[in-house]
């Protein structure tokens, strides 16, 4: 009689090399020779994960500031982002699908032990990073619609996990579909609220195309410059984590990697998904720009904190027409927006936890529940949080605020530090034919549209380093407070450039080694063949 096998126990850390995201790979079936949309409707989903980075809490402020002081002259960098976005998502997810390996298992197996724990730390970090944003914009959310103390309000934001925990019980497929759909409410809250204002549409499209002054150093509004207006929008827009996401989810799709057509068919219908859902969020920041110029009256807007960006839709004498006005006295347009906040942060927990899980697994091949996984990089993000609120609790309610409007702004740091090490990486091994084979290699304007993205996006990150590291030391920095926040940026300006000389070489030695490899296992095999 045989026995029944058990099911193996699972330990809370274990060793992990196995396919992406083991439990949601390969798991989703997809229709053959069905229409373009039934096709397409089985291949959305991965974009919407995605799409949600580019419109988490970090970049909310960034845009409605920039309409503020500078109406739709940045319109056109929200544009170039998004496209820039795009191409680097899909060079992400072409790289999973053909590949079968997210972006951390692709670096990892060219590279050495040491650099691949590097390259882990950072990215932990530049997740951490916006956990920070989104513990900040689920607490602030609660504590607006419910009037939830904001110390209590951060700890409720840990048991998000609970979320998470239910999530995983009822597959992947409904993930896709409630972050759709809190994209969509979101959709809607700023699509109303903008309506309202009755916008000068002429105005938006002007700004669409970008010009002399869009990247210039004047006019001084508001504390801020076009060019550092326009480097907080890319800074909050293009994040390194999304890469790794999307290399991983890209593969949840059931397909056959020996038949060519369908891996062909999988990676033109991630691209339209990605491209679809990062249009969304195209339109989503557009509309938080466009709300800062119609919604407010010029400069009304003091506190560009969640705060003060609540009170301003409640309160008469900041907006800009009566049909605003009369709308507002009811309190909807700032309850609408708490919730928006609330669903942007729910939607960046799924996200960030799956991307932690990816780099894990990759980079160092660890595996822990994703409900762990979870709960250590909430408690960990709440600690500064926690830390910031004490700090000014002594104080007025607008120093408390500013104060969590800059550890926001200021965590973002990090993004900066380590977006190049995903996006070289991922152009390197996207251009290569030993990685991707002839067919699915860059096309040479694929090629050189990355190049000069990755190059653009790195240079306008560490140009804006210094001012980062500047707001470290608060509002007004003294002279050596300057000179020593410029000083730290170049010492780690230094770091990223031989850093990013470091992981070139090893990822070059990598696939020669890889590219003798493959060599010789097809001289092998012509040597078999002819012997039989």
């Amino acid at each position: 009689m045989n026995k029944i096998e058990q099911p193996r126990k699972r330990k809370l850390i274990e060793y992990a090399n196995g396919p992406s995201l083991e439990e949601i790979n390969s798991t989703v079936e997809v229709p053959k020779g069905k229409g373009f949309v039934k096709t397409l409707l089985a291949y959305s989903g991965p974009g919407a994960l995605i799409a949600v980075g580019y419109m988490d809490p970090g970049n909310w402020s960034t845009s409605i500031t920039g309409g503020q002081n500078f109406e739709y002259l940045l319109m056109s960098v929200i544009l170039i982002s998004s496209l820039v976005a795009m191409l680097l998502q899909y060079m992400a997810a072409k790289l999973g699908i053909v590949t079968q390996m997210d972006l951390a298992q692709a670096i990892r197996a060219r590279t050495s032990k040491p650099l691949g724990i590097t390259l882990w730390i950072m990215t932990e970090f530049a997740i951490m990073a916006t956990d920070i944003a989104e513990v900040i914009g689920a607490a602030i959310a609660l504590y607006l619609l419910f009037h939830i103390p904001l110390v209590i309000a951060v700890f409720i934001t840990v048991f998000d996990v609970l979320l998470l925990l239910l999530l995983t019980k009822i597959g992947f497929r409904k993930i896709e579909a409630i972050v759709v759909c809190l994209i969509l409410v979101i959709i809607f809250v700023f699509a109303y609220q903008v309506a309202l204002s009755q916008p000068n549409w002429l105005g938006v499209i002007k700004g669409i195309v970008p010009n002399a002054k869009t990247f210039s150093q004047s006019p001084h509004i508001g504390g801020e410059t076009p060019l550092t207006g326009a480097l907080g929008i890319i800074g909050a827009t293009v994040m390194p984590h999304n890469l790794y996401l999307h290399s991983a989810i890209s593969q949840t799709r059931k397909i056959d990697h020996s038949d060519k057509k369908q891996v062909a068919q999988s990676v033109k219908f991630a691209a339209w998904d990605s491209n679809i859902q990062l249009t969304a969020a195209f339109f989503v920041n557009a509309l938080l720009l466009v709300m800062g110029v119609a919604v407010f009256k010029s400069g009304a807007v003091k506190d560009p904190s969640f705060f003060g960006l609540f009170d301003a839709l409640s309160n008469t004498s900041t907006l800009s027409n009566g049909l605003l006005v009369s709308v507002a006295k009811s309190g909807i347009l700032s309850t609408l927006f708490a919730v928006a906040l609330l669903a942007s942060g729910q939607n960046s927990t799924i996200t960030g936890t799956l991307t932690g899980q990816v780099i894990m697994e990759g980079f160092v091949h660890m595996r822990m529940p994703l409900w762990l996984r979870r709960l250590v990089t909430r408690v960990i993000s709440v600690i500064p949080v926690l830390i910031c609120v004490s700090l000014t609790s002594g104080k007025s309610a607008i120093d408390e605020h500013i104060a969590l409007n800059d550890l926001m702004n200021n965590s973002q740091v990090f993004l900066a530090f380590a977006l190049p090490f995903s996006m070289l990486p991922l152009l390197l091994m996207t251009d290569s034919e030993t990685e991707m084979g002839k067919q699915f290699k860059n096309s040479l304007w694929v090629k050189f549209l990355g190049w000069l993205s990755v190059i653009g996006l790195t240079y306008l990150n560490m140009i804006g380093l210094p001012a980062q590291i500047e707001a470290f030391f608060g509002d007004n920095p003294s002279k050596s407070q300057i000179a020593l926040a410029d000083n730290i940026a170049y010492v780690l300006i230094v770091l990223v450039v031989l850093m990013l000389v470091w992981t070139v070489v090893e990822l070059y030695r990598g696939n020669k080694k890889y590219a003798s490899k493959v060599k010789e296992a097809e001289e092998e095999k012509l040597v078999g063949s002819e012997q039989q």
